[in-house]
């Protein structure tokens, strides 16, 4: 029998990415506040709210199983990105992310209420050079706006990409060779 976990998010990306895991597990959203500490390096950063929801879904009362919490964010120069508060954010950021390299980020934790258990993956992304008329088209596909860095790889946004070292899967979402590894150690622990 396959693991039986819980996902603290309400995102249908990683709902269906632990899907291919063949994982039995429950899905439920959590109201965390996501604000970058100040001077919080991204990688603490994105690793703290991870292992936030996941706190937070034990704290809920989701006890009896291991309880999975993600973030991702995309960094360029030192900086986490969001996602866009509006067009204006957007052209900005990809104007940054145009015809370079960025890393994404993504944490996973899984918690009960004695133990958690964190990990952060790190992908290289490089985007070709994007024009003006390839933003505005892309802004009003409506894709980019729930999307942390103003782009989602599995989609539209993924015609920019020309090169990509790391985990697909973590910038999709939910790395899911890490994924599976960590529970391994944690239900092993």
């Amino acid at each position: 029998m396959q693991s039986a976990i819980y996902l603290a998010s309400a995102s249908p990306r990683r709902k269906e990415l632990l899907t291919q895991l063949g994982y039995e597990f429950s899905q439920f959203s959590v109201d965390a506040d996501e604000s970058q500490l100040v001077n919080e390096p991204a990688v603490d950063y994105v690793e703290r709210l991870a292992c936030l929801k996941a706190q937070t879904g034990v704290a809920m009362g989701y006890t009896d199983r291991p309880v999975l919490g993600s973030d991702t964010v995309v960094v360029i120069d030192g900086q986490a990105l969001g996602k866009p508060i509006d067009k204006a954010d957007f052209i900005t950021t990809m104007q940054r992310l145009s015809n370079r390299t960025h890393q994404v980020l993504t944490a996973i934790a899984f918690a009960t209420p004695n133990d958690v258990i964190s990990q952060v993956v790190t992908t290289e992304v490089t985007f070709k050079s994007l024009s003006n008329d390839e933003l505005e088209s892309y802004w009003q596909s409506g894709e980019p706006k729930d999307k942390a860095g103003g782009y989602g790889i599995q989609g539209l946004g993924g015609r920019f990409v020309t090169h990509i070292s790391g985990s697909y899967f973590a910038v999709v979402g939910l790395p899911l060779y890490e994924c599976d590894k960590l529970l391994s150690e944690f239900l092993s622990r």
